[in-house]
């Protein structure tokens, strides 16, 4: 396994903890996933840690949401999930992280920003867009590839559609479950899936999927006009971290 110290392995289990919550239906949780770990190694390796975790926790979400999802709006944003993925994988060496990380902090910024200061335009339900779909989904597949940071990028798309909150929840594991698997192969190729990485993986996925039980727990309580408050918040939180990071 990785050789980490105390500290590496309590950021570790919390991060696995946080994709756990993501995929029962919290995603913006799962973004500290990757700056945690960043804290105790690169955030490539970081990310290389996480995506069997991510893996074998949507399988767990995709039982549990099997019958929440919204066919649409994954039709209309999942072709674009696979160019951004292709994007991501063709230019790997060429693009630092900071700087990805740093775009997705702003985009999301604005994004929470806007979705506060006027609610009540926020609160009108849009329609799934395949131009809109295409686009944010692109750019999710993009981010996601780089950093597992699509989420803010994806909800920017999706929060304005209004979707009831486990139809959200699972439209929602259902986009990055396929965006996950679809990502397996590059990540291996690019030498990031190596055997020290899938047995400390390993160790952390039982912690993961405590984390999706949590998460299918909270997200059936939760009141929907508090779901949307509290996953601004939780954008704009996020997202200034993301800024911070970039600019560090």
């Amino acid at each position: 396994m990785l050789e980490l110290t105390l500290t590496g392995w309590v950021l570790a289990v919390i991060a696995a903890m946080a994709v756990g919550l993501a995929k029962g239906g919290l995603a913006m949780v799962g973004l500290i996933a990757v700056p945690l770990l960043s804290l105790v190694m690169s955030p490539v390796q970081a990310a290389g840690l996480l995506l069997p975790v991510y893996v074998v926790s949507d399988a767990a979400g995709l039982i549990a949401f099997r019958r929440h999802f919204s066919a649409p709006v994954l039709a209309t944003s999942l072709p674009g999930a696979v160019i951004g993925i292709g994007i991501g994988w063709a230019t790997a060496h060429l693009v630092p992280v900071e700087g990805v990380t740093l775009i997705v902090g702003l985009i999301g910024l604005v994004f929470a920003l806007n979705a506060l200061i006027r609610p009540a335009l926020a609160g009108q339900a849009r329609q799934p867009s395949l131009r809109r779909g295409s686009l944010w989904g692109t750019l999710a597949g993009y981010t996601s590839f780089v950093s597992h940071a699509g989420a803010p990028l994806w909800q920017v798309y999706v929060q304005p559609l209004r979707l009831p909150a486990m139809v959200y929840a699972g439209t929602t594991t259902w986009f990055f479950a396929v965006t996950n698997w679809i990502k397996l192969l590059p990540y291996a190729l690019l030498g990031q899936l190596n055997l020290p990485v899938l047995k400390t993986a390993a160790v952390l996925t039982p912690v993961s999927l405590v984390g999706v039980w949590l998460g299918l727990r909270l997200i059936r309580i939760i009141p929907q006009r508090l779901f949307y408050q509290l996953i601004t918040w939780g954008l704009l939180a996020v997202s200034l971290r993301l800024v911070w990071q970039g600019l560090a």
